[in-house]
């Protein structure tokens, strides 16, 4: 699989249309490019418009291709095995959430403001809680990309449950991208 190879869908799928965050079926036999394939989500250009395909629609993309990405996802998907807890864990799981049109992750791009760790219900388990904005306001995938990241904190086995809020103020600047993520985007 190469970014930008044309790649024919196999059967109908559902796919989140990007910006809007609405769902749309797409049917068998369109062709389409994958313009992005990182932290366990698709991101194809079709003649109409950029969507996103959640991991469990993969197999719409063919068998090889599937295989591909299950396999690369699992690589990316590895939680560190860790007796202690830390706002480490947090932050790293966080970076295996990416924003649908850059190819980078919320925490590099600066999308991340604050993040606060509180005891659980359970004998060291953790409640966790985000606040987060988005690139754009009114972007419809925000609702998508902040359960991304509820998901990738819960997979953390101290977590008992996270929280993800999208909040406006202040505003989103691109001066708000890390140093690494400006090298990511050829921005220095």
């Amino acid at each position: 699989m190469n970014l930008g190879d044309q790649i024919t869908l196999v059967r109908d799928t559902k796919a989140t249309i990007i910006p809007a965050g609405e769902e749309h079926v797409i049917p068998s036999g369109t062709v389409v490019t994958i313009s992005q394939a990182l932290g366990g989500a698709v991101t194809i250009r079709t003649a109409e418009g950029l969507y996103r395909i959640p991991s469990k629609d993969w197999d719409a993309l063919g068998d090889a291709i599937n295989a591909q990405l299950k396999e690369k996802a699992s690589e990316s998907d590895v939680v560190p095995e860790a007796d202690v807890f830390s706002e480490e864990l947090v932050w790293n799981a966080l970076k295996q959430c990416f924003d649908p049109e850059i190819p980078l992750n919320i925490v590099d791009l600066g999308l991340i403001y604050d993040l606060k760790l509180l005891d659980g219900s359970a004998t060291g388990k953790h409640r966790v809680q985000v606040q987060m904005t988005l690139t754009a306001q009114g972007c419809g995938m925000g609702p998508v990309i902040a359960e991304d990241a509820k998901t990738q904190i819960e997979k953390i086995p101290q977590v008992e449950s996270a929280e993800v809020s999208i909040v406006w103020e202040p505003p989103w600047t691109p001066h708000m991208i890390s140093e690494e993520g400006r090298q990511v985007l050829g921005l220095e």
